[in-house]
Formats: structure tokens, C-alpha cells, sequence
């Protein structure tokens, strides 16, 4: 793997295949590589709460679905409210996400959350993402770090595909409830390198370009009572070259999905024997989604410096069914809505380090500018069984997004080294409300945003850090813009109520200290203390049922993390995650309710695995994700309850070249909820309106997976 930083471990193991029982003199032992799931060492970050995780516990690792790669950063929960084509529902440090709110996530220098989407501000489908190609996942927690801008405040994840393979593959899945996955990828360079001839002082010729190629086909029904019938469609071509030093690589990405979809329902219908675990009160929900990505690379490190330059320009569409009130706002025709855009993207980066002495001491300065531009047309209607029927809104949008940071790293000691950073953000945003032109108008903001970390050490393989910074998530343009709210002008009604604008930018502080250790021979560990405040939890809500604005006050959070990844002997590694947090709003009975709990802010989260790797031709890993019960209402008095998930891989090597995996997902089939929400419902035309009520989205029972890989 290229750009491994020290505090590496690697471990020689002896393969067992053949070889007769250990004391024979004449047994050649073959080396095989055992390497670390986490390149966190010692000296390695700026903060204990950051890391690189390794694209090999992805391979170590089931998944049910791909936006779980995200589950490999310590004490981030990924699960589903919806259809699998849909974005995933995020949980860190007591927050609930949403779809990615205050996590940003970017896929090679590409941005995946969405401002200003149909569903959701901050939207992150990770869906197109292949884990097969992943080298590395570099994350960092909390509003520290200057080249992190909008959607960071809870933390940043960047995830970076692999230049090229050892060897092409075909990967060829089939599995319970209709799963079959089928994944081809290869690279190969575009020109032979040539050799010297022998004895020759000629210099080998460059290394060519190289061509990396990928297509994914998937298809599941799930367990669902509605035939989820999830098809999705994958592609990926890069071309790059050069090094870490100096080089640079051109993808070109395309994804598109359908499916239909059993959204969340009341779990008193669940508890009574009325409607099945797995079935929907409206079977037509569903969505599509697609999106085609052209984007760039170039980077340069030498002894004076180094430079980055990224773009990329993109086509995204996404269309949602949902139904979450059931027939509470319409018993004629049901409370279905139809979410809806088509988005055209363009953005970039440039940076430049510069290598110097500040008075006498090491010291690199950074100089980035970002920028994204998004044109946006977003829509939403009220549905039956996806037929339209009225127009709620129907907006163009044109939002530019800028942020300029510095930021300047010097090592003042052998144990002490400071980065000072800040980072100044700008949006504007212009809409054109077609069906309200009241509605149609222009808002912007800016923010600046300074940053410190102090790392110290390290001392007995043990450094300190602490961090400290401001951060911020931008807001959907048409709650910033909108005068009235667009729900509240369809008849019968039809007099529109004024809107309850939100801030363009919402602004959060947060500080934490830590400490990273490798103290005890092959184990690494960190421990952490945090802290973070938001201004504003002002959200604007794009469904129908809900209207303009979710009237969220300044909130408080805090908690403890440790990590730990220990290699037990020479084939068994071991990762244990825990994270506590306390989140609670400011002021207590805040948005005209009673009590300060933040609903859906999960207080404890755990994970736990073991892995062998290379045991003769065996290897595998088994993995236990842990939620504690959380509240779902602002006083408490409706807490969702806790969930156990138990995921094992057991692989073999057939031969030099074919492997057999065996995934089981929810080992120990246990029933379990992925989200529960505070809601009020109406299960049918003629029944009464439950207010208060709790709709739950299930977890998905054991499931089998088998897996055939072969390469060429």
C-alpha cells in the first residue's frame, strides 16, 4: 500500500499451507503479510480522533449494504429508514445526521452531500460507492481542521479508491432474499515499460498511464412483505499516473438505481399482530436515483513544498415516493409525496504548501481555495400510488458555495507542534419559486472559522492533543428564502402562512483532548474528551407533512471515546470501539416542548471485532455493532429501544487464484429496530389520528451470503 506513515505494525506471519508439523529442519516457510485494519500510529495525526482506516478491514469486514464503510470510523453508526437505493441515516457524536447533515463525506476530492436536495440538506448517497476499490478512509471528528468546510461539524470522512489491482477479479454474490452481485475490475497500463538491455547504464523508460476499470451489477427484494426490487447499476474508469510524490489520475463514474421501497411504520401495528414485521402501509413508496461524475487530479510534494488541484462536474437526479403520516393530512387520497430534482454540479480546489523556518523552527503554511456550484431543479408533490396530483413547490435554484482557509503547522520542540488555522466560508443562493413567486428571492452569508491544535510528545510511545475550532452546515435554500410556506397554500385551506426562515449558515464551536498511545506492544489506543455546541439546530423539513421549518434551538453536546486495535498473536487482530455522549438542547423546553433531550441523539455506541487473516487458507472476521435504547421525544418519555447486530465472514482459498467467502449478517437473527421516530399518523381513512405516536423502521433478519472470487 503506497503512504503508509510510520506506527505502521507489520507483521510477518508464517503460511501453514503444506508446511508439516512445526520442528522439521527442511521446511521453507513462506512469509505473508498481516497488516493492520488502522494506520493511526504515533506521530501519525493531529488530533486522537483522527485516522486513515485501511481498505483491507473492508475486505475482513461483511457489509450489508455499502454506505456501512462508513462503520469503520470509531463510533459512526450507519443504518436505513427507507429503500436501499436511498441515503443512509448517520449517527455521531449525538447526532442523528439525518441524511448528512454535519458529516461531510467526499468520494476522491468529490463532494456526496447534496445542499439544498429534495429529501434532505446535506444528503450523502454513498450507494454508487464500490468498497472492492477503496486503498484508504481518512476521517477526522469535530470542527478543527481548515480544509473541512460545509457539513464538517460533526466530522469529515474521505474516502480514496485505489490507482490500480494486483490482479483483475470477478466477484460473483448470491444470497437470501434474492441478492445477487456480480463485480468485475481490472487495471492494466496502457503501454509496456520498457527494460534496459543487461549490463546497460540506460535508465528504465517511465512507467505508463494505468487504466483502472470496474462494473457492478446488483439486484435484492429484501425481506420485505413488498418485494424491495433494487436494482442498481455501477461503473467506474480512471486513468492516472506517477506517485504519491507527483502524479495524477482522471475518473469518470456512473451509477443509477430503482427501487421500491417499505418505509418506516407504527410499531404499535407491529406489537399487535395487525401489519408484519416487514410489510408496508403503502406499497408504493420508492425512489430512483442516478448520477454521472467527470472529475480530476494533480498533485506535486517536493523539498520546497507541494500542490493540489481538484475538479469535477457532475449530473445527479433523484426521485422519492414517501409516505410517512399515512392518511392524517389527506384520507381521500393518502399522504403520499413525491421529492424530485435534477442537479447539475461543478467545483474544484486548489492548494499550496509551502516548506520554511519559522524562527528557526520547521514549520509548513497551507493556502486553499475551494468552490462548488450547484444548479438546482427541485420539486415536490403530493401523490397516490405515484400519480401526481398537485404541486406543492417547484423551485430553480442556483447556489455557489466559496472557502478560502489557511493554516500553518511548525514543530517548536521534539515534543511540541502547533497548527493554527482559519478558514472563511461564503454562499449565495438565488431561487425561482415557479409555482409561489412570492417565494422567489436571493440570500447570502459568510462565516469565519478559526482553528488550533497543540499535539505534545511524543513520551513512552504516547502523545496528547488538544483541538479546538469553529465549524458550520449550511441550510436548504428554500428555508432560507421562503416568505410563506408552500404547505400551507393548497386548498381547502389556501391562505399561505407566513415561513419561519432559517440562517443560511449555522455555526457550531467544539473542542475535545486526547491522547494516542502504543505504550503496550501492539495495541494502539485513544482515548477522548469532546465538546461541541451548536448555534442553531434549524432544519428545513422538505415534506409535505412537515412544511418550511423544524423550530430547533441551540443544543450541547459531550462525551468519551476510546479506541483500540490490537494485534493479538501473528494472525489475529482484534478492534474495539466505545463512545458515550451526553446531548441535550440549551434551553430546557426549547421549540415549545417540554424537557431538553435531543430526540434520535444516541448515547452509547459500541463495536467490537475479531479477524484472522491467512490462518493456512482461511480467513475472516466476526463483528458486533451495539446501540443503546435512545429518546425519540424532547422530555424523554418515548426512548426507541436498544439494538445488537453480530455480522460474520468466513473465506477460503480454493486455490492460488479463487476464493469462496461466506457472509452471515445478523448472526444471531435478532429483531431489532434501525431507527424509531416520534410521529403523528393516521393508519386509514376512518381511523383517529394518533398524535405522539412511534414509527420504526426494522432491521433486517440473518441473512446468507455467498461470494465466489476469482482473479485473472
Amino acid at each position: 500500500m503506497q503512504g503508509w506513515k510510520r506506527g505502521v505494525f507489520v507483521v510477518v506471519l508464517v503460511s501453514v499451507i503444506g508446511v508439516p508439523i512445526a520442528g522439521a529442519d527442511d521446511t521453507q516457510l513462506a512469509p505473508v503479510n498481516v497488516i493492520e485494519h488502522y494506520d493511526n500510529g504515533v506521530g501519525t495525526s493531529d488530533a486522537a480522533s483522527q485516522g486513515i482506516v485501511s481498505g483491507q478491514l473492508l475486505q475482513d469486514r461483511p457489509l450489508l449494504r455499502p454506505g456501512e464503510v462508513l462503520e469503520t470510523v470509531p463510533g459512526l453508526v450507519v443504518t436505513q429508514h427507507s429503500g436501499d437505493g436511498k441515503a443512509n441515516q448517520y449517527f455521531l457524536r449525538g447526532y442523528n445526521l439525518d441524511h448528512g447533515t454535519d458529516l461531510a463525506t467526499s468520494v476522491d476530492g468529490v463532494p456526496v452531500n447534496m445542499p439544498t436536495n429534495a429529501h434532505g440538506q446535506g444528503y450523502s448517497d454513498l450507494n454508487f460507492l464500490i468498497p472492492e476499490l477503496v486503498q484508504h478512509i481518512d476521517y477526522r471528528k469535530g470542527p478543527y481542521f481548515a480544509e473541512d468546510g460545509d457539513f464538517s461539524s460533526a466530522g469529515a470522512v474521505d474516502i480514496h479508491y485505489r490507482n490500480s489491482l494486483d490482479h483483475p477479479f470477478s466477484d460473483m454474490t448470491v444470497g437470501s432474499f434474492g441478492y445477487q452481485r456480480a463485480l468485475f475490475a481490472g487495471s492494466m497500463p496502457l503501454a509496456a515499460r520498457s527494460s534496459a538491455p543487461e549490463g546497460s547504464a540506460l535508465p528504465l523508460a517511465k512507467e505508463s498511464p494505468i487504466l483502472l476499470g470496474a462494473v457492478e451489477t446488483m439486484r435484492e427484494d429484501g425481506p420485505w412483505t413488498t418485494p424491495e426490487k433494487l436494482r442498481k447499476l455501477n461503473g467506474l474508469l480512471r486513468l492516472s499516473d506517477g506517485t504519491v510524490a507527483k502524479g495524477w489520475s482522471i475518473d469518470a463514474t456512473y451509477y443509477q438505481a430503482h427501487w421500491d421501497s417499505t418505509d418506516q411504520v407504527p410499531l404499535e401495528l407491529i406489537q399487535s399482530g395487525q401489519l408484519g414485521r416487514f410489510s408496508a402501509l403503502d406499497p408504493s413508496d420508492g425512489g430512483d436515483s442516478g448520477r454521472a461524475i467527470l472529475s480530476g487530479e494533480w498533485h506535486n510534494d517536493d523539498a520546497r513544498g507541494y500542490s493540489k488541484v481538484s475538479a469535477y462536474m457532475e449530473h445527479y437526479a433523484l426521485q422519492l415516493w414517501s409516505n410517512f403520516t399515512f392518511f392524517e393530512l389527506r384520507p381521500d387520497t393518502g399522504d403520499q409525496f413525491e421529492q424530485v430534482e435534477q442537479r447539475n454540479l461543478f467545483g474544484g480546489e486548489i492548494a499550496r504548501g509551502w516548506n520554511q523556518s519559522l524562527f528557526g523552527h520547521d514549520s509548513v503554511t497551507e493556502v486553499g481555495l475551494q468552490a462548488r456550484h450547484d444548479y438546482i431543479h427541485v420539486g415536490l408533490l403530493n401523490t397516490e400510488g405515484r400519480a401526481p396530483f398537485e404541486t406543492v413547490s417547484d423551485n430553480l435554484v442556483s447556489e455557489t458555495e466559496s472557502g478560502l482557509y489557511a493554516q500553518n503547522t511548525t514543530i517548536w520542540t521534539n515534543w511540541f507542534r502547533s497548527i493554527v488555522g482559519l478558514r472563511g466560508d461564503a454562499v449565495f443562493m438565488d431561487m425561482d419559486a415557479l409555482v409561489i413567486p412570492q417565494n422567489s428571492g436571493n440570500a447570502s452569508a459568510n462565516k469565519l472559522s478559526p482553528k488550533l491544535s497543540l499535539i505534545f510528545g511524543p513520551w513512552y510511545k504516547t502523545e496528547f492533543f488538544v483541538n479546538a475550532g469553529k465549524g458550520f452546515h449550511s441550510n436548504d435554500a428554500r428555508g432560507v428564502i421562503d416568505k410563506v410556506d408552500p404547505s400551507t397554500c393548497l386548498p381547502p385551506v389556501g391562505a399561505c402562512a407566513p415561513s419561519s426562515p432559517v440562517p443560511a449558515l449555522a455555526g457550531s464551536t467544539g473542542e475535545e483532548i486526547g491522547m494516542r498511545t502504543e505504550a503496550v506492544s501492539g495495541l494502539q489506543s485513544s482515548l477522548v474528551l469532546w465538546h461541541l455546541n451548536s448555534e442553531s439546530e434549524l432544519v428545513y423539513a422538505a415534506d409535505s407533512s412537515i412544511g418550511s421549518t423544524s423550530p430547533n434551538g441551540a443544543s450541547t453536546r459531550y462525551g468519551v471515546e476510546w479506541n483500540n486495535q490490537l494485534i493479538v498473536n501473528r494472525w489475529v487482530l482484534f478492534d474495539a470501539d466505545l463512545a458515550w455522549t451526553h446531548a441535550r438542547y440549551s434551553n430546557t423546553n426549547d421549540n415549545g416542548d417540554i424537557g431538553n433531550y435531543i430526540p434520535n441523539a444516541v448515547p452509547f455506541v459500541g463495536r467490537g471485532g475479531i479477524f484472522v487473516q491467512h490462518l493456512g487458507p482461511w480467513s475472516g472476521g466476526i463483528e458486533t455493532r451495539y446501540l443503546s435504547s435512545y429518546p425519540i421525544s424532547q422530555d424523554g418519555s418515548l426512548v426507541a429501544p436498544s439494538a445488537i447486530v453480530t455480522n460474520l465472514r468466513i473465506q477460503r482459498q480454493l486455490a492460488p487464484k479463487a476464493a469462496l467467502s461466506l457472509d452471515i449478517l445478523n448472526l444471531f437473527n435478532h429483531d431489532y429496530y434501525d431507527i424509531a421516530y416520534e410521529q403523528d399518523y393516521q393508519v386509514s381513512p376512518t381511523s383517529p389520528v394518533v398524535p405522539d405516536g412511534i414509527t420504526v423502521h426494522p432491521g433486517e433478519p440473518r441473512e446468507f451470503r455467498i461470494t465466489l472470487k476469482l482473479q485473472f
